[in-house]
């Protein structure tokens, strides 16, 4: 009979599996490992984790046996019905008390439901969101675990010794909150860095298509702009795939096929923000330019029949570049006040009690999106940890000031150069919309109080009291207040 040895279990083996399993053992957890395709598993012992203390199991019910308890095991596995079908498999095995960690991109009302499920049969369960990819998983990710609170306390030392680490030393790991509250913020995190690389896309084009400039001319520009304000990975990332040539030195991302899919993350962040009423349309933009990239075939089609305008060269290329930067920096301080509008709104209606400053703190290592920029929304928050939103700080509202000159010329070349930029000029809107103290949505009030009834507020009245005007002098006395259109 297997010796219960080993401080936490991991099933899957793909290459965050495998990396998370090295992490521990590098910090001196003695790590058991499963996977479905159990070949894999002798793999894996002998490459990757040979002369480590990992111990390979051909089976859950080895695996199980071979854990101390309470027994802590980590699923690193496909999101969806593979999560529920490896927890049915594995409960056989365990006893109550036992804690099960999901660490995959798992939705967060699976989340939820696990979390009820398992917990009404004495289990404990926690929904993670792990970021950083392969080299993350390795060196050490951001970590944002929810679930069962009272599982935490059992994991929080493995998860924080192997976490990133700022540079005071702080863990890029800590408690989220409740039942899906992990995966949520792992969600968003998601959506945020869709909005990031659609952002740092649309630099990219202005730029080349703008001012003409080679992709060794992009790197400079990039290496620069990782200097200051936009110091971030995926800034970093982007200046060394500038850099990198092909076998016949013709850069490799000139080569590459202008397509992209899109996972389940980023549209459901869109539809978080749909169904709590929150605004985040950058990440939604990112999104849908995502879908208008993988019509690729119907785009060549129409590039032959639509004309754009007649490009004119901005004649000032330094000026245009500081633009270009400017628009980037302001759109991303939206992207990411949008981003924390919506947490704020899934904290009310889930009632979960988010650390918006840690949630910052996890986000400055490890992760995709992790950047000098984040220590100001950390800053934020710890000065006023009730901040309705990020553009009211004055960093972020004094930024904004100083350079939406740039940033408006830029979405203006962008116009005339036909370029497109979905997510510079949506920022751009939402900050213009967000600034107004009077919208035209009283004409839309009166619309649908025109063709439906639907009633309408008054600036001469009292908040709360609705009023129906007869239109047409043919309508009736009766109001709509079924349903909103």
């Amino acid at each position: 009979m297997a010796e219960a040895t080993c401080d936490i279990g991991l099933i899957g083996l793909a290459v965050m599996g495998q990396n998370l399993v090295l992490n521990m053992n590098d910090h001196g957890y003695k790590v058991a490992v499963f996977n479905r395709t159990v070949s894999k598993v002798d793999d894996f012992i002998a490459n990757e984790a040979a002369g480590t203390q990992v111990v390979g199991a051909h089976s859950m019910a080895e695996l199980a046996a071979l854990l101390k308890r309470p027994r802590r095991i980590m699923l690193m596995v496909k999101a969806g019905e593979t999560v529920d079908h490896m927890i049915d498999a594995l409960l056989p095995y365990l006893e109550p008390g036992d804690i099960i960690i999901d660490g995959g991109n798992s939705h967060f009302p699976d989340t939820d439901r696990r979390t009820r499920t398992l917990t009404e049969k004495g289990f404990r369960f926690i929904g993670t969101g792990v970021s950083g990819g392969e080299e993350g998983a390795r060196r050490g990710p951001s970590i944002m675990p929810g679930g069962s609170p009272e599982a935490w306390p059992f994991v929080k030392e493995i998860f924080q010794a192997i976490a990133a680490k700022v540079d005071d030393g702080s863990p890029c790991c800590d408690w989220v909150g409740e039942n899906g509250a992990g995966h949520y913020v792992k969600m968003v995190h998601n959506g945020i860095e869709y909005g990031d690389m659609q952002m740092i896309c649309e630099a990219y084009q202005l730029l080349k298509d703008g001012l003409g400039l080679t992709a060794a001319e992009l790197h400079e520009v990039f290496a620069e702009w990782n200097k200051g304000e936009l110091d971030s990975y995926l800034i970093d990332i982007t200046e060394q795939i500038f850099a990198k040539l092909d076998d016949d030195g013709v850069p490799v991302v000139d080569k590459i096929l202008d397509t992209a899919g899109q996972k389940g993350t980023g549209k459901w962040t869109g539809i978080s923000a749909l169904d709590t009423g929150t605004p985040v349309t950058l990440i939604g933009e990112a999104v849908f330019a995502r879908c208008l990239s993988a019509m690729k075939d119907e785009r060549v089609r129409a590039a032959s029949v639509l004309p754009g305008p007649a490009a004119v060269k901005p004649a000032d290329r330094a000026a245009f570049i500081e633009d270009v930067r400017r628009a980037l920096y302001c759109s991303k301080m939206i992207s990411y006040a949008q981003g924390y509008m919506l947490l704020r709104e899934a904290a009310k209606e889930y009632k979960w009690n988010l650390n918006f400053g840690g949630i910052a703190l996890m986000w400055r290592g490890g992760c995709i999106i992790r950047s000098r920029f984040l220590g100001k929304i950390k800053e934020a928050y710890d000065k006023n940890p009730g901040l309705t939103n990020l553009l009211l700080d004055e960093f972020f509202s004094s930024t904004l000031i100083n350079y939406q000159a740039s940033w408006r010329s830029a979405v203006v070349a962008g116009v005339q150069l036909g370029v497109p930029t979905p997510a510079f000029s949506t920022a751009l809107a939402f900050y213009d919309g967000y600034r107004s103290a009077r919208l035209p949505a009283n004409l839309l009030q009166a619309q649908r109080d025109f063709f439906g009834a639907h009633t309408y507020e008054r600036v001469d009245k009292p908040r709360g009291e609705f009023f129906h005007t007869n239109w047409t002098g043919r309508g009736g006395r009766v109001a709509s207040g079924i349903y909103n259109a």
